[in-house]
């Protein structure tokens, strides 16, 4: 049985069982581009930030995976395009693998839909299309990671079948009035302790601002702050830090420059000195911040006062003022997601066989999605498994 979706005689699959959608694979970025960017930015369209042109763009680039990558267009009866899918080309065990770009750097890896319309084609119209341009390629299975079930109150119909993974996103709606909003998603006990805590951070260190970078220069600055602020935070845990490899560094500094950042980067600085207290980034929309990055100064003298928290809270009001609608915090369990969220973004995997040898490879990744999430989800079993790995760094 097929991971993610039940396909059976697909070598029958024809135009018409793919409900007028016909799938054309695009070999390359700058081929894609103009289309891409039309949908991007067609207020109609649905689709997360991190299937923006730019945001795919750079990543592909940064980490040299350029040439491995295709673009999957879904057209329907009349030519239009409805559904488009980026994702790299891998050959890994003996298969070639269709992956959805971005690892857990993107927190959703939905398809991009022209119109809600689009994404409310059946699943099995879709697959079937996927299907027979995979098979063209030379595809064994489509792997596609991180898709939500439902976005911005849409359903995604690639999640409709999938597997249920370990960790689920969390986010909320922003409103129309910033200090309304603060005052929904932050109780009043919260805000009180916040505003106390920065009377006394302001107390013991001076003055502070809030920043967003708007220059590359600025850019580069903040990110520096955030990876040496996180190196630390790793470093004590005892973990890889997975933003020091030099093309992850690159993405985040391409993606965070230029006129349209696809990554807006937040700190909280002393004011005189420019010290960085805290950062917070996210990949974003015209409609929607999604955090993908946040770290804060570990001196004890510092951290005392929850940098990360006030910086939160003025992210939060500094959105909604922009006009976005949609705020996340992206992919994991964490007590300040908890906090103010009042949305769990589920996600699933889902698997789309196109060969034989694919769907030996969804039935194993099946398995393994499921094990994966009865040990997160399992307070005794995940303790287990992080002394395990404690033992294993010793």
């Amino acid at each position: 049985m097929a991971v993610g979706v039940h396909v059976a005689g697909t070598d029958m699959v024809d135009s018409r069982s793919a409900g007028g959608l016909v799938a054309e694979i695009i070999p390359d970025l700058a081929a894609a581009e103009a289309l891409w960017r039309r949908l991007d930015a067609d207020p109609a369209s649905l689709g997360t930030p991190y299937q923006r042109f730019d945001w795919i763009s750079a990543y592909l680039r940064a980490t040299g995976q350029a040439e491995r990558a295709r673009v999957a267009v879904l057209r329907d009866a009349d030519g239009r395009p409805r559904i488009l899918v980026p994702f790299t080309l891998s050959r890994e065990h003996g298969l070639r693998l269709a992956r959805t770009v971005g690892g857990t750097h993107a927190n959703y890896h939905m398809p991009l839909f022209a119109t809600r319309d689009a994404a409310a084609v059946g699943p099995g119209g879709i697959v079937a299309a996927l299907i027979r341009a995979g098979r063209a390629e030379g595809i064994d299975a489509f792997a596609l990671k991180h898709q939500p079930r439902m976005w911005d109150g849409a359903a995604n119909p690639l999640a409709a079948t999938g597997e249920a993974e370990a960790s689920d996103g969390y986010g909320l709606m922003l409103g129309p009035d910033p200090e309304a909003t603060v005052r929904r998603v932050f109780s009043a006990d919260a805000r009180k302790k916040l505003r106390s805590k920065e009377k006394r951070l302001v107390e013991a260190h001076g003055a502070i601002v809030y920043r967003r970078a708007e220059t590359a220069d600025e850019a580069a600055r903040l990110l520096a702050a955030f990876f040496a602020q996180k190196s630390a935070r790793f470093a004590g845990m005892g973990v890889a830090d997975p933003y020091a490899d030099p093309a992850i560094r690159s993405f985040l500094t391409a993606a965070s420059t230029g006129a349209e950042p696809a990554v807006e980067l937040y700190a909280l600085c002393l004011a005189e000195s420019g010290r960085v207290l805290a950062t917070f980034g996210g990949a974003v929309s015209d409609r929607r911040f999604s955090g993908m990055m946040t770290a804060f100064d570990g001196d004890p003298e510092v951290a005392r006062y929850s940098p990360g928290d006030l910086l939160l809270q003025h992210l939060v009001r500094d959105q909604t003022a922009r006009g976005r609608q949609g705020f996340d915090l992206g992919v994991g369990e964490a007590r300040y997601k908890a906090s103010i969220c009042d949305e769990t973004i589920s996600l699933v995997e889902t698997i789309i066989p196109v060969t034989l040898r694919g769907r030996a490879y969804g039935a194993l990744r099946r398995g393994l999605t499921r094990t994966k999430r009865r040990i997160k989800r399992d307070p005794r079993l995940y303790a287990a498994l992080k002394r395990l790995r404690t033992l294993r760094r010793s």
